[in-house]
């Protein structure tokens, strides 16, 4: 996401991780599944287990230790733990999974219905890991690569004693999830967003008070992103040391890598065991990068070899649950298959022919493309695209952009300059002010803090008649849609879609000064051609509506029946802003309070008459707040447009910088 708003005061980000059976920002081990309080006799079932979360461009490494997951079965009952961390420390990169998913594994679950899950995360010093992406945006307190010292974050919500720290996190389900035994195509998929504003508060005091602090908090950014086709997740590369290998199929141990990195990276083993089969219909790419060969197979009969190395595998999920390779890079050193840069695009230079990608590390990795390199998008639902290139060559390079989520392999993953032999593309993400929205298309321009790095592209939606997911009371919707940025539950589809999202992002509001007009932002997710074409191009899927965010500001007209007055430092004019208290679209509230180098944040619900009654008395004049809103066009009489509050956090005892 794309924002040049002063965030001095407060700056948001995903804090949350699973890991265990993983570990992208951390050091990893095995894990194994857990059902100690499950009856022996009780029938069982195998559920993919995976993770997920939304984009971000600041962060580089976002970690969190998790030590359990259990599921709440329906109707009560105690819950039914079905991952165990082991002794080791275990952390995942959240700012990896950029609207993809990672494996956990197939757990063991208890046939039957549950209604939610409880994840119990470590909230002691250095459970949560935070560095900074090489290039942030414009606005981030901090300069790129920075490691945030563990004393300097302060995790909200823990129990228990100095020491053995936790924190509860229960994740309410969309809808019932069932588990079959005999089945394992359903599948559980947690997903954590990056860009809500409430997640991770930074607080910079006046200077004599000390440096900022960041405040970590759990309650509420975590929700159940419901699949409805497993074929249809997009899955992060799988790392693994092949144990056996039939025709079929490769038997892969999940294997980690040390993080902080050590040279050569070394792979950590787990107990993680994964059938992997062959793409017998497409073919899978099968790379030895000790010998530097590409073959291509229907059936792993003539790759013996390969058992006993290391691998990184592309795979997708069948229908049936069962999990495919696209493409298999082996070797007998471990560096060598993670030696090639995961992360978000930074620049594209195509007078270099240069890619630059961010690896976990914070750091900018520069890769060459030639006339030889291969561009794939992922595309697992349509095993035919996902298996062959969207294009070759240098030429490429018009079609990307900065904030893409990538994986490269090179060519000689130790060779300087690195070259690319492949560029997987897992999520074509354009964002920024949307103008010029119309009955085809719109336009995205971006605003990061170097111009080499903006674009200003006009998209078009998909077709009408393509399949674009499901929505949560599990209609088939085709055809572009939006939501509102955190309520996927309310997505707008169908006949009206373009009217109503042309109706939506037309609200900008001038507040004059540095500040000037403050527009309608978003993030979009694009597919290669349309769906019903061969055109060959990017068209967009969706588009979330994101909440702007303002600098800190104060009240100026005292908050009465639903409406304030605010300022906000470099505005030349005052704000008017709408706050809803209607249930389940209500603007969201926190209270951010730091006392005696502590600062904690206190959701206040203001469709309750208690928490409305707090909020009110809060926001007398001159009291400092941070908004996120969404821009609402002038309505006759009025001239003037309004804010509509998404987030308001409202600050007591020592108060940020203004």
């Amino acid at each position: 996401m794309q924002r040049i708003m002063l965030r001095s005061a407060i700056y948001s980000a995903v804090l949350v991780g699973l890991s265990g059976a993983l570990a992208a920002c951390g050091g990893g081990g095995g894990s194994t599944s857990s059902t100690s309080s499950t009856p022996p006799a009780q029938s069982m079932a195998a559920m993919p287990l995976v993770i997920s979360d939304g984009p971000s461009d600041d962060w580089a490494c976002v970690g969190v230790e998790l030590l359990s997951i259990a599921l709440i079965p329906q109707g009560g009952g105690a819950a039914v733990t079905v991952w165990t961390a082991p002794s080791q420390a275990t952390y995942i990169n959240l700012a990896e999974l950029d609207q993809i998913g990672e494996i956990l594994g197939n757990v063991t679950v208890p046939a039957g219905t549950y209604t939610g899950a409880v994840l119990t995360i470590g909230g002691n010093p250095g459970d949560v890991l935070l560095t900074v992406a090489a290039n942030p945006e414009a606005g981030f307190p901090l300069a790129g690569g920075t490691v945030v010292p563990s004393n300097q974050i302060q995790i909200q919500g823990t129990t228990g004693a100095s020491g053995n720290l936790t924190i509860p996190v229960n994740v309410n389900f969309v809808s019932p999830l069932s588990v079959t035994s005999g089945q394992s195509n359903v599948a559980l998929d947690l997903e954590f967003d990056l860009g809500h504003p409430a997640f991770i508060v930074g607080h910079t005091p006046p200077a004599a008070d000390g440096a900022t602090l960041w405040a970590v908090n759990f309650n509420g950014p975590v929700r159940h992103h419901p699949v409805h086709d497993i074929a249809n997740l997009i899955l992060r590369h799988t790392y693994g040391n092949v144990t056996a290998v039939s025709s079929a199929a490769l038997t892969v141990t999940k294997e980690f890598p040390v993080y902080p990195a050590v040279n050569p990276e070394t792979a950590i083993p787990s107990s993680v065991s994964l059938t992997i089969d062959a793409d017998s219909q497409n073919g899978t790419i099968v790379y030895d990068l000790d010998a530097g060969t590409r073959t291509v197979v229907d059936n792993f009969s003539t790759e013996s070899s390969l058992n006993g190395k290391f691998v990184r595998i592309a795979a997708r999920y069948q229908e049936d649950g069962t999990l495919v390779a696209v493409r298999v890079w082996a070797s007998t050193d471990f560096s060598k298959v993670w030696l090639s840069p995961e992360g978000h695009v930074l620049n594209v230079n195509a007078t270099t022919n240069t890619i630059t990608v961010t690896n976990e590390d914070g750091i900018a990795v520069p890769v060459t493309v030639n006339s030889a390199t291969q561009f794939f998008f992922r595309q697992p639902a349509n095993a035919v695209a996902d298996a062959n290139s969207i294009g070759q060559g240098t030429g490429f390079l018009a079609d990307m952009v900065r904030g893409f989520k990538v994986h490269v392999s090179a060519v000689d993953p130790l060779g300087v300059p690195l070259v690319a032999q492949s560029v997987d593309i897992e999520t074509a993400a354009f964002g920024g002010l949307i103008s010029s929205a119309n009955s085809s298309g719109f336009t995205y321009s971006s605003q990061y803090l170097i111009a080499n790095d903006n674009y200003s592209l006009t998209l078009d939606y998909i077709a009408s008649s393509t399949d674009n997911g499901f929505d949560d009371q599990n209609q088939q919707i085709t055809g572009f849609k939006w939501w509102d940025f955190t309520f996927p539950t309310t997505v707008d589809f169908g006949q009206t879609v373009v009217s109503d999202f042309v109706a939506a992002t037309n609200g900008a509001v001038n507040l004059g000064g540095s500040i000037g007009s403050v527009a309608t932002w978003g993030e979009s997710a694009a597919m290669w051609g349309d769906g019903a074409t061969n055109a060959s191009n990017w068209y967009l899927r969706d588009a979330v509506l994101e909440p702007t965010p303002l600098p800190l500001g104060t009240v100026t007209t005292q908050y009465a029946n639903n409406t304030f007055g605010l300022t906000v430092v470099g505005a030349a004019v005052a704000a008017t802003v709408n706050v809803s208290t209607t249930p389940g679209s209500a603007t969201l509230v926190y209270q951010v309070n730091r006392s005696d180098g502590f600062v904690t944040i206190t959701p206040v619900d203001i469709t309750s008459a208690g928490g409305l009654m707090t909020m009110e008395q809060a926001l007398g004049n001159s009291a400092v707040v941070k908004l996120w809103s969404v821009p609402q066009a002038a309505v006759a009489p009025a001239t003037t447009g309004t804010l509509r509050a998404y987030v308001l956090a409202y600050y007591t005892g020592t108060l940020p910088n203004l």
